[in-house]
């Protein structure tokens, strides 16, 4: 470090710039998707604004770390920064349209509903709906909305709680499993039973009080074709293995209404069952992925050396 270096830091206070993992996923795959929305999808509707703001996702990382670096006292820029993933992933789901497009102009919903009926003999929405009383519709659709709390929550309780690496792991599991969650939304299209198997119900989603406004809500989203697999599953099954590791209180909380918001994807005829079949193994990977990565990141900071900038003088 020459020294001009050394007295900047010295005199701002400022630190060196560093990424996470969870980062270096962001700007890699948002830059990828920028890329392919000017390239080779730039036909399809859309195409430039979601590359546009996919190109802002990627820039987040190194704007906020950088930031955060200027002004390390600034508790709010490091939280900014450790919560990027947040609207990354709240506002990339509604620019996939135009990759999907692209990629797999047509549905795959006939061969979903095909192997459902392969494995069951008939369909698991349709068979549920029949089974499952209005006042349990209700509650397993207040629980199918949890998909947007418990991995939030479970964020919040590891970053504040001190446990960087646990949280940092996690944010690398998360974001894997979402990237990975997108490339076969584009692979395999899908609109789901609600849609596709419409004159096999008898009709709406029943309800007490709750699920006609709730099912209205999800008929309404920026993007559909994202049954295979099933994000709902996979990510109530990745948050249950984080809190099971490292916080069991939160996992104990959270284990029925995780089991109800799985249950909520079939009667709520957002899924077929295979959609949650193949989530799981999706998740096993990624959740080993993401523990391999943090532990060979932490063999990396154990040997490092130290450089001589690092060592403080009376």
């Amino acid at each position: 470090m020459s020294e001009w270096t050394s007295y900047s830091r010295t005199r701002e206070g400022s630190q060196e710039v560093s990424f996470k993992g969870v980062d270096l996923i962001i700007v890699a795959s948002c830059s990828l998707a920028a890329l392919a929305l000017v390239g080779p999808a730039r036909w399809a509707p859309g195409s430039t604004e979601s590359a546009v703001q996919f190109a802002i996702f990627a820039l987040g990382p190194l704007v906020l770390r950088t930031l955060e670096a200027s002004f390390p006292r600034n508790r709010l820029l490091a939280f900014m920064a450790s919560f990027w993933l947040l609207p990354v992933l709240s506002l990339s789901h509604g620019l996939l349209n135009p990759l999907v497009t692209a990629a797999t102009p047509v549905l795959r919903d006939a061969q979903l509903a095909m192997l459902d009926q392969r494995l069951l003999g008939a369909q698991a929405s349709v068979v549920l709906g029949q089974m499952v009383p209005p006042w349990l519709t209700d509650i397993l659709m207040v629980c199918y909305y949890g998909h947007f709390v418990w991995p939030l929550a479970l964020g919040l309780v590891l970053y504040f709680t001190g446990r960087r690496e646990a949280f940092d792991e996690y944010l690398i599991a998360l974001s894997l499993f979402f990237l990975a969650n997108y490339v076969c939304y584009a692979l395999v299209p899908a609109i789901g039973p609600r849609y596709f198997l419409f004159h096999s119900f008898s009709g709406p989603v029943n309800g007490l009080w709750a699920t006609s406004f709730l099912d209205s809500v999800m008929r309404m989203p920026p993007f559909s074709r994202d049954c295979f697999p099933s994000g709902h599953t996979g990510t109530a099954l990745l948050v249950l293995v984080y809190a099971f590791r490292f916080v069991p209180r939160f996992f104990r909380v959270m284990v029925v209404p995780a089991i109800c918001l799985i249950l909520a994807t079939l009667v709520g005829r957002f899924h077929y069952l295979t959609d949650l079949l193949c989530a799981v193994p999706l998740m096993l990977v990624v959740v080993s992925l993401s523990m391999a990565w943090s532990r060979a990141t932490a063999r990396r900071e154990v040997t490092r050396p130290v450089r001589m900038d690092a060592i403080v003088r009376p």
